[in-house]
């Protein structure tokens, strides 16, 4: 799909060196605390493309572009005629990746627009973009998230922070199967399916969120879970149907059954294991995902909107 040929490449940090002439004019050179900071280099040219923290986390361009392209594969997604672009900037620092999908071509907005899904891709390994992505229909967009049309997914975040590679495919797979027809008709429905946050809560601590009291034997929810859950939620619709970074964070008290999904998808796929992403909790996670899908809860809020339309 990309041009895996620009980014052939990794790379890694290196301590600084700071030489300079002592009193007597001979020639000292001592290292850098990493504390201060690091370089960041190409290992095969070694360019150094910038200076960052110790703590930065490394993502290579590579990990990013085979997890995108394996989530378009599994969401099944019509690559016939697609348009890939793959561009990389001041010598490796900055990435950005395009795909536009013509054979899934449909309308926006009330049917008055033709509009083919587009995926677009920011990230640098010199901080000067963060993460930042997006999958969806729209006549114009720009990278703090805002956009004129439906956005289907979106990553937007910082190496350092919150960014998951196969949590970013899971949103991208997941609207993909919503443009190729996996599922469409039930999923656009859950895109105008109107809830309320209090109806999300609900929702949630029913399903996802709920546990077995081993004392008292009786249901209740988890509320570390459901906080989660509802930060998730509310993040979705933020970016899914608000403005993006332009608004403020939780100021709509309304959001979507597509944002609850979206909210579930990736929750199941981003485990919040101290050992890292633990493959049994993702495993378990995706089959509670599946109940909630086939959940009374779940399916009054689908016949609530069925409802009313009719």
């Amino acid at each position: 799909m990309f041009d895996h040929t620009k980014i052939d490449f990794e790379v890694e940090k290196l301590p600084l060196i700071q030489s300079y002439e002592d009193y007597e004019g001979f020639s000292t050179q001592d290292k850098v605390p990493s504390d201060i900071g690091v370089g960041l280099r190409r290992k095969d040219t070694k360019q150094v493309l910038g200076i960052v923290s110790e703590d930065y986390a490394i993502t290579q361009y590579d990990e990013i572009v085979r997890g995108v392209e394996e989530a378009l594969a599994l969401a099944q997604v019509d690559t016939t005629d697609a348009q890939f672009t793959t561009e990389v900037y001041d010598g490796g620092a900055k990435l950005e990746l395009r795909a536009k999908f013509p054979a899934h071509k449909m309308t926006m907005r009330e049917g008055k627009d033709s509009i083919e899904p587009e995926f677009v891709f920011r990230t640098s390994h010199n901080r000067t973009w963060a993460n930042n992505g997006m999958m969806g229909l729209w006549r114009g967009f720009c990278y703090n998230t805002l956009v004129s049309g439906d956005k289907l997914a979106y990553v937007y975040g910082r190496h350092t922070k919150n960014f998951n590679v196969p949590a970013f495919a899971s949103k991208i797979q997941t609207a993909g199967e919503f443009i190729s027809g996996t599922g469409l008709e039930r999923m656009r429905d859950w895109y105008d399916t109107t809830i309320t946050r209090d109806e999300a809560i609900n929702l949630f601590t029913k399903t996802l969120a709920v546990r077995t009291n081993n004392v008292s034997r009786k249901k209740e929810h988890n509320k570390v879970m459901l906080s989660n859950l509802m930060k998730i939620f509310d993040e979705e619709n933020r970016h899914l149907h608000g403005r993006g970074r332009y608004e403020g964070y939780a100021q709509r008290d309304n959001g979507t059954l597509w944002s609850a999904y979206n909210a579930a998808t990736y929750w199941s796929s981003h485990p919040n294991s101290k050992r890292g992403a633990d493959h049994n909790v993702k495993v378990n996670r995706e089959d509670r995902v599946r109940k909630m899908l086939h959940s009374s809860e779940w399916t009054n809020l689908e016949t609530k909107s069925m409802a009313l339309v009719a």
